[in-house]
């Protein structure tokens, strides 16, 4: 775990912690004892509130030293004296030493002066230094600046008075007199009012600071909340009042050691809908407050992931696990440093198999509650509760409300109603699915419907979620055959998984050549309940933007989506799904012959135990890949050579840490791909392939260190890929935009979001000439836009939310003639517009905050056409789940 000595920060010259002040200011002549009290006081609260906190990665951190060498400089702000103060000082007591021995009459006039320049010398020759680096103007010092001049002048003539001349000795008295109180009241006085108005100065800028690490640090935290944090139930639920209080009267109680209590029931009856409404109580949050964590076991969970996820929860750093024994151990040490408080932990849908588990998550420590959701009983922790099916009328009012029918005067016969329900058997699952896929259907598809389920088994008849399985079936017929493809296609990817929406946009825009019907599909499957969608950031007007929408998917729902896709053999399927635990393969996996498979989708997920080799597949059909693993190293399978007729690969990586790619080279055979996707993993350099992708439309980047992927080389990454018309890079760790992208001219769309450590984009990016789209949210250290972004005439539009470094657009903006839409929302330190934004006479909406909004509504006079939209933050970080 990492503790303060992990981050290091910038140190303040020669501070002496024992005199609370500087060594080089505190000298015991010095008119005046200066020290920086009060910003060097908000220094050291910032380096001790970020220090004693653990859950930065690298990008974090990176920041908060940028933002701690910046409030350094802000502090020498508040100690500025010209230079050629400190060079006349030591001219003048020079001159001083030089003449005093001969001006006798003057000589402890001469003295004294010279022992008050002495001890201001070093401390004005060493903030010169500070002066000279912050390029202050000399108006303010000029007239002790010309006393100085004077007093040199001054201090030869005395010099040269003779000691009968009483005249002059009398009149050079008074001059030096006055010399020395101008000089004292300078330095008591008049500097003084410098230090505590540029103090002021400096604490307006260590509020901005201070406020924008607030706010990345606050980013950052909470994303790291919700790793473990229950998503909300539905917003309808009926028949949960009764069980949501008996659970609250047996698990709010104080308790001297660990309470385990298991909800059980069939599949799909509503125990970790029960489970989540828990969570969400105000009086279980009253008492568990931050100490609420859920953890989905699903079929096959791993314990090193499951602990690793309540580390990363907590914001510690995941340890290197060296066995199961060391994950109790690390996992025991976590629970014991947070059981100061109470907690509770909910373990979602364990199965019989891995139920073993639980006792891993078992310690004896006060107010520890474990809440266990599983289809079947677990005696050993004491009697478990029963989730009994929804009675009648709350399953009729559940079904109703689902099917729409209390919405308008419906034609559907009560009795046909009451058939279907009981069909359901009290499901709530099974009537929420059946509710929706009958709204506002024929009245003979209802008839249908009522039929086919009163032919089946009761659900109450059996504990096999088969039966749930073949109620939910009898939901998808007159289903249209795209859509249920498009459902198939969820059981591709892994168990209790988000699946971001953007890959399936990837994977359908096959069929419909559209990302927006693709996105479509994906909304026609949430509003008939067969999936769920989790939107990270709504995006405001009629801007699409997918790469903020994930879906996920009931567990009985993905069993169905793969039972319906293994009806064929292995051999013949469609679309074949290969899911390997540890070694165990398929029979079929470990025949030394050439597999031959008709897939034209498929998928392979594999997890850190995974060990062989890969088998001796002949995917010729594939047109799309989907690769899952949870490995450090990842080496790509030699049978992807063969994939002549690869469209689309989709690689994700589901570990904390990236992963670094092998055998990369391979998409040299894969001249036919028109979309790659990866995520958490370290790209190698692309143009290493050697071969041209030539038929590559759109790559996307997701948590990827692409550092490598665009260094300079011999070979042109622009060569390697010629037609690319899409870039997305989002939440990785780039300082800087490669210039080699400026060489893609046939991109359209660059979209870089959530870049943190992003300073700069190259000055070539101007010669992107077809861009029509450029996004740059939340790259949150991008200080100015380059001024040749105005030679992207063909752009329509710039989003620039969120970019709270960026304090100015570029003076020529009018010139981007084609830019309709504009997203400044969140650009906190844009205090100004370039005039020429009068000339951008295609613009139509500028997204912005209220007080971005102020600034725009002067140009409204002349942008006849512009329309303003206020926008404030909105974040839903139930995504990272």
């Amino acid at each position: 775990m990492q503790g303060r000595e992990g981050l290091h920060f910038p140190k303040f010259p020669d501070w002496d912690e024992n005199k609370n002040s500087w060594n080089w200011i505190h000298q015991s002549n010095c008119p005046s004892k200066i020290k920086p009290f009060t910003v060097y006081s908000i220094y050291e609260d910032l380096s001790f509130y970020v220090t004693r906190r653990c859950w930065f990665d690298s990008v974090t951190i990176f920041q908060i030293k940028l933002v701690s060498c910046s409030l350094w400089w802000a502090l020498g702000m508040a100690m500025v004296v010209d230079a050629l103060v400190g060079e006349l000082v030591s001219q003048l007591l020079s001159e001083i030493m030089d003449k005093k021995d001969r001006a006798i009459k003057f000589k402890p006039t001469l003295e004294r002066l010279a022992s008050t320049l002495q001890s201001l010398e070093p401390f004005v020759k060493q903030i010169d230094g500070l002066n000279k680096k912050l390029d202050r103007k000399p108006e303010e010092t000029q007239k002790v600046v010309d006393q100085m001049k004077e007093g040199k002048k001054l201090v030869v003539k005395c010099s040269k008075v003779q000691w009968w001349n009483c005249w002059y000795k009398a009149n050079y008295q008074e001059e030096l007199d006055t010399l020395y109180e101008s000089i004292c009241t300078f330095f008591k006085l008049d500097l003084q009012g410098q230090i505590a108005r540029n103090g002021l100065e400096a604490l307006i800028i260590v509020n901005d600071l201070r406020d924008k690490m607030d706010r990345v640090i606050g980013l950052r935290k909470t994303e790291l909340r919700v790793v473990c944090s229950p998503s909300q139930p539905p917003a309808f639920t009926v028949g949960l009042d009764v069980p949501l209080r008996d659970l609250k009267l047996r698990l709010l109680r104080e308790q001297l050691s660990v309470s385990v209590l298991t909800i059980t029931g069939t599949g799909g009856s509503g125990k970790s809908t029960l489970a989540k409404k828990f969570c969400s109580d105000q009086e279980v949050k009253d008492k568990f407050k931050e100490n609420i964590f859920f953890l989905p076991f699903a079929k096959t969970p791993k314990l090193s992931t499951l602990v690793s996820r309540l580390f990363k929860h907590n914001g510690y750093e995941v340890p290197e696990f060296q066995s199961d024994e060391d994950v109790v151990s690390q996992l025991e040490q976590l629970i014991n440093e947070i059981g100061k408080k109470p907690i509770l932990l909910v373990l979602d849908d364990v199965w019989p198999e891995t139920a073993s588990l639980i006792d891993k998550f078992v310690f004896q420590i006060p107010n520890y509650t474990i809440l266990v959701t599983s289809r079947s009983a677990i005696g050993r922790f004491g009697p478990t509760y029963v989730l009994k099916p929804l009675g009648e009328a709350d399953a009729i009012e559940l079904f109703r409300n689902e099917a729409s029918l209390n919405l308008t005067k419906s034609d559907i016969p009560h009795d046909v109603v009451k058939e279907i329900v009981r069909g359901c058997s009290g499901s709530p699952l099974a009537l929420r699915v059946n509710g929706k896929s009958l709204s506002h259907e024929e009245p003979f598809r209802w008839r249908e419907r009522a039929k086919k389920l009163s032919e089946g088994r009761s659900i109450l008849d059996s504990s096999d979620s088969n039966d749930v399985l073949d109620c939910l079936q009898k939901s998808f017929d007159g289903l249209d055959p795209k859509i249920l493809e498009c459902f198939r296609d969820l059981g591709l990817f892994p168990e209790v998984q988000r699946i971001p929406a953007a890959a399936l946009v990837d994977m359908w825009a096959l069929r419909d050549e559209d990302d927006i019907s693709a996105m479509d599909k994906i909304y026609q499957l949430v509003n008939r309940n067969m999936a769920d969608i989790v939107v990270k950031r709504k995006v405001e007007s009629g801007t699409v933007d997918y790469n903020y929408h994930y879906v996920t998917q009931h567990g009985l729902l993905r069993e169905l989506a793969i039972l319906q896709t293994s009806r064929e053999p292995t051999e013949k399927r469609n679309r074949l799904i290969i899911d390997i635990n540890g070694n165990n393969v398929p029979v079929w996996w470990s025949v030394q012959n050439e597999y031959h498979i008709a897939a034209r989708i498929l998928s392979i997920s594999i997890d850190e135990e995974f060990k062989s080799e890969w088998c001796n597949l002949q995917p010729t059909e594939v047109e799309v890949l989907v690769l899952s693993f949870r490995k450090k190293k990842f080496k790509l399978p030699m049978f992807m050579k063969k994939m002549n007729k690869l469209k689309v690969l989709i690689i994700t990586n589901y570990d904390f840490n990236r992963a670094d790619i092998e055998n990369f080279e391979l998409l040299n055979y894969l001249s036919d791909l028109k979309r790659i996707r990866l995520e958490k993993v370290s790209i190698p350099f692309l143009s290493m392939t050697g071969g041209q992708l030539k038929n590559l439309r759109k790559f996307s980047f997701f948590m990827c260190n692409v550092n490598e992927a665009f260094k300079n080389s011999n070979v042109q990454i622009s060569d390697v890929l010629p037609n690319l018309e899409e870039i997305n890079i989002d939440y990785c760790d780039m300082v800087e935009l490669p210039a080699a992208i400026s060489n893609i001219v046939s991109l359209k769309k660059l979209s870089i979001t959530n870049c943190h450590m992003l300073s700069v984009l190259p000055d070539g990016i101007g010669k992107l000439v077809n861009l029509e789209t450029l996004r740059l949210t939340s790259c949150t250290n991008l200080v100015e836009l380059p001024d040749s972004i105005t030679s992207l005439h063909q752009l329509k539009f710039l989003d620039i939310s969120d970019c709270i470094s960026l304090s100015k657009l570029p003076e020529n903006m009018g010139e981007l003639c084609n830019l309709e839409e504009l997203n400044c929302r969140g650009c906190s330190r844009l205090s100004d517009l370039p005039y020429s934004v009068t000339d951008l006479g295609s613009l139509k909406v500028v997204i912005c905050d209220e007080e971005r909004a102020r600034i725009w509504d002067q140009y409204r006079i002349i942008l006849t056409n512009l329309r303003l939209e206020e926008a404030q933050v909105d974040l839903d970080l139930n995504w990272l789940l």
